[in-house]
């Protein structure tokens, strides 16, 4: 019985240790849509403040600076239209998520009397063509739901 349990448990320790190496396609998916985001961003005229910025309440793709005010942008990447676009991804729940780290960014960098847009980059690469098809959805929502956002 002993036996069995210890490899078991070495077997689960194994498939741990190989998941932590080696990143998931989601998340490798993830991260190529944000470089594709940044590059697109960037061509556009926007500073780019934060990547990946993290609290305990979420975390926002990136953060950036674009003609006085503060963007909060979420990225969304797809292969394949099976579920949708990829801007459709971004949920009530997240949006409301995205919103309570946003005000956590604000806070932390004790920032005042800046407008901010949370926008939605959207990227859509299908395997067949070079370059991903990417659109940008400024102010996609607000804070209360109304325009102009003001922290």
């Amino acid at each position: 019985m002993q036996l069995f349990c210890v490899k078991y448990v070495t077997s689960i320790l194994d498939l741990f240790k190989r998941k932590i190496k080696e990143p998931s396609y989601k998340r490798d998916v993830g991260t190529r849509g944000e470089q594709f985001a940044v590059k697109f961003l960037k061509k556009n005229g926007y500073k780019i403040l934060q990547r990946n910025y993290r609290c305990k309440l979420g975390e926002i793709d990136i953060v950036c600076y674009d003609h006085g005010t503060i963007a909060f942008v979420e990225v969304k990447t797809r292969y394949s239209d099976t579920y949708g676009p990829p801007e459709l991804s971004v949920t009530e729940a997240k949006k409301r998520q995205i919103v309570k780290v946003a005000l956590h960014y604000v806070a932390e960098k004790k920032i005042e009397g800046i407008d901010v847009s949370f926008d939605v980059v959207s990227i859509f690469h299908t395997p067949m063509k070079k370059y991903p098809a990417i659109t940008l959805f400024k102010n996609a929502f607000t804070k209360n739901d109304s325009i102009p956002s003001r922290i």
